[in-house]
């Protein structure tokens, strides 16, 4: 796949469509040629010990953050007839259609592939599958995981190398 765009969400608490950030690599012909990157104010918009703990991100950080409807404007462009890519699929996949779904936006069926599931049929030999395992076996080190952009940039990384 030489033309796609890795995407990740954060989300504030254990709701799917509570995103509060959101990274976005565009890779074209092999080359990353854009990113993204945005707070963006939580639905439901509370934030959950463990989720804060993850990322580091507290209510104070998106209360002055746009709206997904208003952050998603500027994406699309970007995306525009790209295939998505994630690690963890399921998980950033279901984030979208949710947040869709509680703004009540039309969702346009995006193609998603999992980085994740590539890397166990691809890297069997690997002690796990976590993002930053997998990234710095197809040679990038991750540093500062949990950060939307970070992961975006090492899942589009390794989308290059193994999709």
């Amino acid at each position: 796949m030489k033309d796609f765009a890795a995407i990740d969400f954060e989300t504030a608490n254990n709701e799917l469509s509570s995103v509060c950030s959101v990274g976005v690599v565009i890779v074209r012909d092999d080359e990353f040629v854009d990113s993204f990157y945005s707070l963006i104010q939580p639905e439901p918009n509370y934030y959950s010990y463990w989720c804060s703990r993850v990322h580091g991100l507290t209510r104070k950080d998106t209360e002055e953050a746009p709206v997904f409807p208003k952050v998603w404007a500027q994406i699309e462009p970007l995306i525009e007839g790209l295939p998505l890519v994630a690690h963890n699929k399921p998980f950033d996949e279901r984030c979208l259609k949710a947040v869709f779904r509680v703004y009540q936006m039309d969702y346009p069926d995006y193609e998603f592939y999992d980085t994740l599931y590539a890397s166990r049929r691809v890297l069997p030999y690997l002690a796990n599958h976590q993002l930053q395992t997998v990234a710095a076996a197809c040679g990038f080190y991750l540093e500062n995981h949990h950060h939307a952009l970070a992961d975006a940039e090492a899942c589009a990384w390794i989308a290059r190398e193994i999709l």
